[in-house]
């Protein structure tokens, strides 16, 4: 593991960079400050750029228009790759017909939408339309009641022979500097023990979302796995994934893993960055 004090470095080595979203980019004040010279340099550069995400809650345009909206207009549709993408894409080549039932709100919804399939909330599922329900998506930890929706997510997946999507694998994540809040992944996580059934997951740390993303850039131009860096702020997600997958990891310190912790974390969980930077913002 190497200490990098600017980030501009580890652009300069990289043809691609993969950067995680939340507690790289933006946090719960908004985008991290100064992440705008990282973008406009990768640009100038000539670099090319993809926000690797777990984040299942909207679309690839919803979250290019969420960053416009703070200012980064650098950040389109097309370079968002999301495990919402692998979701949709599991559906339409595993699930012919009937129901897919979902966990989340509206807007992360729209993303698992497939011809031939009709996607309901958990809380419009019934006993005329129970038997119909094909699959159960676990989308996003908001949009649904916590008590009623979860028990009767419970009781169908006892009832139901169904695959269980997770879109999101994350736990938790940040909503002020010193508190966290339950993510759908952990939801997933309580729910999979208590029926004893095995889940589906998309999502970092799994390889298949960086496989997704290779293949994407390979479809119109060579790359090699060497050329590539996953940008991230958690050890088990990020960098575990981009490690498994053969890539160059860079750890910032400006989201999950905090500067006091980040050796002990190292230690105790066995998974070492190629790189550790202080954030993505270059000086």
């Amino acid at each position: 593991m190497r200490r990098i004090d600017d980030f501009r470095e580890i652009i300069d080595n990289y043809e691609v960079v993969f950067f995680d979203a939340f507690g790289v980019l933006k946090n719960y004040g908004g985008l991290v400050p100064g992440i705008e010279r990282t973008f406009a340099y990768l640009e100038e550069s000539g670099k090319e750029y993809y926000i690797v995400t777990n984040d299942a809650s909207r679309s690839p345009t919803q979250l290019a228009e969420s960053y416009h909206r703070k200012g980064l207009t650098a950040i389109t549709a097309d370079r968002v790759i999301s495990s919402g993408m692998l979701t949709k894409e599991y559906l339409d080549l595993k699930v012919d017909d009937g129901i897919v039932a979902y966990l989340g709100t509206e807007d992360s919804a729209h993303y698992i939408e497939s011809e031939g399939l009709h996607t309901l909330p958990v809380s419009a599922i019934n006993e005329e339309n129970f038997d119909k329900v094909n699959a159960l998506v676990f989308l996003d930890d908001e949009g649904f009641d916590w008590c009623n929706d979860l028990n009767k997510a419970v009781n169908l997946l006892r009832r139901r022979t169904i695959p269980a999507i997770v879109a999101n694998t994350d736990f938790a994540y940040p909503v002020t500097v010193n508190e966290i809040a339950v993510a759908i992944g952990g939801i997933a996580a309580m729910l999979e023990t208590i029926v004893g059934k095995k889940f589906i997951r998309f999502g970092k740390p799994d390889s298949q979302m960086f496989m997704f993303a290779y293949d994407l850039i390979r479809e119109y131009r060579p790359i090699t796995k060497p050329e590539i860096v996953m940008v991230g702020d958690t050890l088990q997600t990020d960098i575990l994934g981009g490690n498994k997958f053969g890539l160059d990891t860079v750890l910032v310190l400006s989201g999950n893993t905090l500067p006091a912790d980040a050796h002990n974390r190292m230690v105790s969980t066995g998974i070492v960055p190629t790189y550790i930077c202080d954030s993505a913002v270059i000086k």
